[in-house]
Parts: structure tokens; sequence; C-alpha cells
């Protein structure tokens, strides 16, 4: 999906695990392992005077805090953590928030919505339990072996965020840190997560995408049951497009892949990635068509079982989108499954 000619990656391989590779002035990479597919997210230790920031943490695991403790003694040893800064809610991202401000006392930061989202997950709250949404995805068309696999499954969350700060710092749109001398400035990001905070140094040139903006994948976007009818694809996209406004030069910073140049040609290839899926997706419902029917038209390939479950949400945000703009209409069968069809 990603034309490599398009982006330039400043660096061809990541530290190792337990070390640090400075990036840009004052800006230090970590990358440590997840448990799935997707197997690493990237860290970042932010220079700040006498001290550190830490934003993201990855997931909360034994071989992680282990990793951390190797940090700990290397490159960031003697200088006290002064902030964790934590992007969303997601279990790697998020998942030894509360180990690492225990371990360092550190102040602690996040978008209110991320914060209230990682207790509710934890807890199964506020339609976050995972019972939810695999009845929402039944009514959605899943069915047969691929529901059954779904039902057999459980939230893993509460174990990969295996406990989560009772206060918080509240981070927002267009706030201004000084860290190590520098603003960064607070630019949140919508669709992916509830509030996603990316951080934007105009001295630098260098923004900490998060998830937003990834070199090689698109970034997950899915409905899910706490808002059943919401449109998270249309908000995806607009923050897409304020993001194409940085400075062309911009050095992104993902959660995912390499450090990259080329953040607006990259982002036209996500919009353009949306469009063409929309468009396909517009075709193929001809015919009444569920979420669970049109999975082989977005995911050309198999699907383990942690793959399924954000897939459908994935699928489900794209007609949603289509039905929002007016370019499907949507019916709910005599056996309760929601459907989708081109106007006529």
């Amino acid at each position: 999906m990603t034309p490599e000619s398009l982006l330039e990656y400043p660096r061809s391989a990541p530290p190792p695990g337990g070390e640090t590779l400075e990036i840009a002035p004052g800006v230090h990479w970590l990358r440590m392992p997840l448990p799935f597919a997707l197997d690493h997210i990237n860290l970042w230790a932010l220079e700040d005077g006498d001290g550190w920031t830490l934003v993201d943490c990855g997931i909360g695991d034994e071989a992680t805090r282990a990793l951390w403790e190797r940090v700990f003694s290397g490159r960031i040893a003697g200088r006290p953590v002064k902030r964790v800064i934590v992007t969303h809610h997601h279990p790697d991202h998020a998942g030894l928030a509360l180990w690492l401000i225990e371990r360092t006392a550190a102040e602690f930061w996040m978008p209110q919505a991320e914060y209230f989202a990682a207790h509710a997950m934890r807890e199964g709250a506020a339609g976050f339990d995972f019972d939810k949404v695999v009845a929402m995805f039944k009514r959605n068309g899943l069915a047969g072996e691929k529901l059954e696999l779904l039902q057999r499954r459980s939230s893993n969350y509460r174990s990969r965020v295996p406990g989560f700060p009772s206060s918080y710092r509240r981070l927002m749109e267009g706030q201004e840190h000084r860290i190590g001398g520098r603003l960064w400035r607070v630019l949140m990001g919508y669709g992916h997560a509830p509030e996603h905070a990316a951080l934007y140094s105009e001295e630098l040139g260098v923004l900490i995408s998060g998830d937003m903006v990834l070199p090689k994948i698109s970034t997950n976007v899915s409905v899910w049951a706490n808002e059943p009818e919401g449109n998270p694809l249309a908000l995806f996209l607009d923050s897409l497009s304020r993001y194409a406004e940085l400075p062309a030069t911009t050095l992104t910073l993902p959660s995912h892949g390499l450090p990259f140049r080329g953040l607006r040609e990259r982002i036209a290839q996500l919009q353009e990635h949306h469009r063409l899926r929309l468009e396909e997706l517009r075709e193929v419902c001809d015919t009444p068509k569920a979420a669970a029917d049109v999975l082989t038209t977005l995911f050309r390939r198999n699907l383990d079982t942690h793959q399924l479950f954000f897939a459908m949400g994935e699928a489900m945000a794209h007609l949603h989108f289509l039905h929002h703009e007016g370019r499907l209409e949507r019916s709910v069968g005599v056996d309760g499954v929601v459907r989708y069809a081109r106007n006529v």
C-alpha cells in the first residue's frame, strides 16, 4: 500500500529492546514487543531539562517491565522521569501507565475521554463490555463458526492493563507543554480512539503521531458498542486533513513502523485507500449486505480471531460512512440483521 519512493526513513532499523536511539535532538526512540501480529510498539523518551518525559508505556506484561528496567539502568539512568504522557487508552499504549508512575513518581497526563475509556474498559462498563460488542457484531451479520469464535473469546484488556492511575492531568487540544525547553502542542485526533493525542514540536519539526498516521499499515477505525451509530471514519478522515496542514518536512514518529518523512504523501495515500475501499463497498452493495458479508471485500486475507474482532468494527465504520453520506440505504431484516444497499 505504501510506495516506498514517497517516504523517507531516517533510520532503517529500530533500537534493540531495552535500548534507545536518538531520532531527533533530545528525542529518543524505544521499541517494545507486543504479543500479537502487530508485534511491536514505538515509545518515546524526551529530554526534559534535568529529567525525562515519556510518551506511551507499552503493554502490561513482565517482558515489557523487564525492558523498561534495562532502559532505567541505561540511557535515562540518573535523571528523574518528570511526566508520563499516554496518547490513548489502547493496551499497548496504556498498559504500564500505573506501574511507570509508581516506579518513577512522575506526573501522569492523558486526554480526558481516553482516561475514562481505560477505566471503563477495565471494568467492562459503559458499553465497553465484550458481550455487547459481540451482540452488535451478530446484529451486523456475523454468524456460524466466526461468531462462535468470538463468543468463546473474552476481553483481555484487564490482563494487558493490570492497573490504572486513579487520577490524571488532562491533555487538551492546542495545549502547549514545554519539554526540554521546547514547546510541544497537543493535536487531538478522532476515529481510532475517542480522543487520541498527538504531539507536535514546531521547533524540531517533529510529530509524535501515535496510531493516527502509520507508514505501512492503515489505522484501525471501528464502530464499537458504546457508540453503535457512530461515524468514526468521517472523524478520522477529518483528523488526517488537519495533520496534512503541518509542514511537508515534518518528521513523523509513529507508534508502529519506522519514523519517516513524507507526512503529506502518506496522508494522501491513506485518504485514497479509504476512498477506494468505500467505492468497492458501494459496488458490492448492489444487493443488501451486512458488515459480515463485506469482510472479504475489505480484507483479502485470512483473519485470526483477534483480527476478525477489529475487521468487523472497521467494516461497520465504512458502511456507516456511506450511509451517513446518503450513498447507502440501511434496513433491518426479519432476522434482525442490519444490511446496506445502494440507493435506487
